[in-house]
């Protein structure tokens, strides 16, 4: 059965301020130290507004014993005549009413750091007290509010007792022609924050100093009366004031040597926006009204790796960007593309630089001023306004070319510097994501299946297997037929591998035969190879005994004394030595083979005259072999394969650091050394002896 019980008297109108009372999260963010402190800041910065309408040159703040905060400003001071609609004292209206203040009409305020018309009126409704004190000729005028309630107290503090009044209900000290001001004291409700919520003095310092670079010339005064020290070291003052504004403000925050001066990239530019307004018959119509947008930007580029970037609206920080720091690194990446392009600081196929190399070493303050600017939520931290993007894009972009294209003598000079800094840190993330890429394609390696042309052995014994890397496919087909498959395994390559000694390790790592190989031998490769974990007891490399095959060999050679050192150091790396001569004998005598093979022609000379001096005859020609191919299975084995009768040459390396010079000198990418190497050693070759 449907419940009908819920009904128009069960909604909850929350009218005024109960709305902040029940939620306060929705505007302040917490009711921890950091919503209590975002209070605090809302009052500050309606006396720092009026620094930057150029009424107030002074901000003091007092954090006192009681745990009440007071803020004074010496601007115009809050309107206390009664306003029309209300019949209210100015003063009651900001303080009880919601989106109300000054910063609604046309003619009070180009550019604040408020825009919601909730500061004051939030504070205020979130304080067990509050009192506001006026200096305005001829004379100070104030009120109090208990939890956002007009009226008065009858002692010092919250827990006096009140009656409460609307009305201003105080009159003070006589106040001098042309003297203003507003003074404000609040003291938290404790029923809404938290009982570890506290005014942070540190924190005050550091923003404090901050808006001081944001409005030059404004002096901010933070004074702590509360017993600050272990053993309640007293009052603590600090005054703050910067006449250099954000240029000082990156010079403050850079902490790395420079490469560039600090530049400003200043201007400005109009946008039209569609704004709601109320007409005269109280209908919300749009309305397109023109704006202008200021840029200002103070940058500059370090040494360092680290990178800096302040962005503020009018006085507010955002600290989580928003559209016009969007629209300074869209700048900056393009403006330096192009500039770098122009100037062949880029070459023609090296890639674009990303906003990152940009921003490397890089301290900015970025700055807007507009009125009415739209915020993601009350907190404001993030600048909401789409125009903001591309106004500030198109000041950044015009300021920033000028710099990196100017002929100035000591401009040209930072510029060129910096240009070639953020090359190097493109070239060095290019480098990185070359490396990461190579350890992936290198794991993936080492964990994947063998390889299908694999013709492995049956033993697992790896002290006793051998792995026979092959070159070409006619030899592999005999040499399957010749090996002992118990514990001889092939591997073919395809031709002369590449060149390692030359090439990165990105590229050995994406050719197949090389890449193949490090997956067979199963013990991965450079710093993390591992011996212990090799699939094989000996690598034997088997070519033809040609100049192409000792070319392939050296390719080996070099690809395992680069990548699987340990493997030759510990005498597993073995070169088979096959016969380059057949002699068939046409009488073999008793005991004699009817085959003869030998491995040199100074051997097949002393053989042949051996066997003349026996009376054995042999068919002419000799045989000689081309290549591995030409012999059959029975042929290579017995020659080759079979350790009862084959020959092979260990490869050791006695001296590692004679080696690698070795290795460099004869493989390496410098190509002088290596040729006065050979002319060197024309000399001692015997021509007769070259295979030409």
């Amino acid at each position: 059965m449907a419940d009908n019980t819920y009904n128009a008297a069960h909604l909850l109108v929350l009218e005024g301020l109960d709305a902040v009372r029940k939620r306060p999260g929705m505007y302040i963010g917490s009711t921890d130290t950091r919503g209590l402190m975002h209070c605090l800041w809302e009052i500050i910065d309606n006396g720092v507004d009026e620094a930057l309408a150029g009424e107030a040159h002074r901000v003091e703040v007092t954090l006192h014993a009681d745990d009440s905060v007071e803020v004074h400003d010496d601007g115009r001071g809050i309107p206390t005549d009664k306003e029309p609609k209300t019949g209210l004292p100015g003063v009651e209206v900001v303080a009880t009413k919601l989106h109300a203040g000054g910063k609604f009409g046309g003619g009070s305020y180009v550019a604040t750091g408020g825009l919601h018309g909730v500061g004051l009126s939030v504070v205020n409704a979130l304080s067990a007290r509050m009192d506001i004190d006026v200096d305005r000729s001829p004379s100070q005028q104030g009120l109090s509010f208990q939890r956002g309630v007009p009226g008065t107290f009858d002692g010092d503090g919250p827990g006096t007792p009140f009656t409460a009044r609307s009305g201003l209900t105080r009159k003070g000290k006589r106040v001098a022609k042309g003297s203003s001001g507003t003074r404000i004291r609040f003291w938290p409700d404790r029923q809404i924050f938290t009982k570890d919520a506290r005014f942070e003095f540190e924190g005050l310092l550091g923003r404090a100093r901050q808006t001081s670079f944001i409005v030059p010339g404004l002096e901010l005064v933070i004074r702590d009366l509360r017993d600050t020290g272990p053993e309640g070291s007293g009052p603590v003052e600090e005054k703050f004031r910067h006449d250099g504004g954000i240029g000082e403000f990156v010079e403050f925050l850079a902490h790395d040597e420079p490469v560039t001066d600090v530049l400003r990239l200043q201007g400005q530019d109009t946008f039209t926006e569609t704004v709601p307004l109320l007409d005269d018959q109280g209908h919300m119509t749009p309305q397109e009204v023109e704006r202008e947008l200021t840029v200002d930007v103070a940058v500059r580029w370090g040494t360092g790796y680290d990178t800096e970037v302040r962005s503020f609206v009018n006085v507010i920080a955002t600290p989580k960007g928003g559209t016009h720091v969007s629209g300074y690194e869209a700048a900056l990446t393009k403006t330096f593309n192009d500039a770098m392009r122009a100037t062949k600081a880029l070459k023609v196929n090296d890639d674009d630089v990303i906003k990152d190399d940009v921003l490397e070493g890089m301290t900015a303050v970025v700055t807007v001023r507009l009125a009415e600017p739209q915020f993601e939520g009350q907190t404001k931290e993030i600048l909401g306004t789409p125009a903001a993007r591309s106004v500030v894009r198109k000041v950044v972009s015009a300021e920033l070319k000028k710099f990196l294209t100017s002929t100035k003598r000591a401009e040209k000079a930072q510029a060129k510097l910096l240009m070639e800094k953020v090359v190097g840190a493109s070239k060095t993330r290019i480098a990185a994501r070359q490396h990461k890429e190579t350890q992936r394609r290198k794991n993936a390696l080492e964990s994947s299946a063998l390889p299908s042309k694999l013709a492995d052995c049956r033993a697992a014994d790896n002290e006793r297997t051998e792995l026979f890397i092959v070159e070409g496919d006619s030899a592999l087909g005999t040499a399957k037929l010749a090996r002992n498959s118990e514990f001889q395994a092939l591997l073919p390559i395809r031709g002369k591998i590449l060149n390692v000694q030359k090439a990165s390790v990105g590229d050995m790592l994406k050719n197949a035969e090389c890449s193949s190989i490090i997956q067979v031998v199963g013990a991965g490769s450079g710093r993390t190879f591992d011996l212990d974990a090799r699939r094989y007891g000996r690598i034997i490399f088997m070519a033809d005994a040609d100049s192409d095959g000792a070319h392939i060999r050296t390719l080996l050679a070099t690809l395992f004394f680069t990548y699987m050192r340990e493997l030759i150091i510990d005498g597993r790396v073995f070169t088979a030595v096959p016969p380059l001569h057949r002699i068939e004998l046409s009488n073999p005598k008793k005991g004699m083979d009817k085959y003869v093979y030998t491995y040199s022609d100074d051997e097949l000379q002393r053989k042949l005259a051996e066997l003349a001096k026996k009376g054995v005859r042999w068919k002419d020609p000799v045989q000689r072999y081309k290549g591995l191919g030409e012999m059959d299975a029975d042929q290579l084995a017995e020659t080759t394969m079979d350790p009862r009768h084959r020959t092979l040459r260990r490869i050791t390396v006695d001296d590692a650091d004679e080696a690698a010079r070795v290795f460099d000198l004869l493989m390496g990418s410098d190509v002088a050394p290596r040729k006065e190497f050979i002319v060197q050693g024309a000399y001692e070759v015997d021509v007769e002896a070259l295979d030409a």
